[in-house]
């Protein structure tokens, strides 16, 4: 029942983030090649969060054009490069930067994939020892 619940909730969260980034109409270009680079190096800071490995830059995701269009339109209204990406950060968490602050938060995006490989490589250690062990009985 829990789990059906949660499916259920987490399609609706999806639909209505759709929903919502099929709502956003802004410029895939900006006119000035100045605001336009400024625009392609933010997108490079900033990580998809559905591809999660990509920067907005690179990926082909529809969420990732939306907050790209998003970026713009920002920047259009003259906000600087802090301003949105505090913007983004707010609404999507420190996940977003491609380099995320050192922090309490962000221990598990930065030392996760260190504890997972250490964790693995302990226990790659101990099978080994074991296996060695009892072949070591049997002879």
């Amino acid at each position: 029942m829990l789990r059906r619940t949660r499916r259920i909730l987490l399609a609706l969260v999806f639909v209505s983030a759709w929903g919502a980034a099929q709502a956003l109409d802004g410029p895939d270009k900006l006119g000035d090649p100045a605001l336009e680079a400024r625009a392609a190096e933010l997108q490079r800071q900033l990580r998809c969060v559905v591809c999660q490995g990509q920067s907005l830059d690179e990926s082909n995701a529809p969420l990732a054009a939306d907050l790209r269009r998003l970026i713009r339109i920002h920047i259009q209204q003259g906000e600087s490069d802090a301003q949105i990406e505090g913007y983004l950060v707010a609404r999507y968490g420190d996940f977003i930067l491609m380099k995320p602050p050192l922090e309490l938060d962000t221990y598990a995006l930065w030392f996760g994939p260190l504890i997972v490989l250490l964790v693995g490589g302990v226990g790659a250690g101990i099978v080994v020892g074991r296996a060695r062990a009892r072949m070591r009985e049997s002879v």
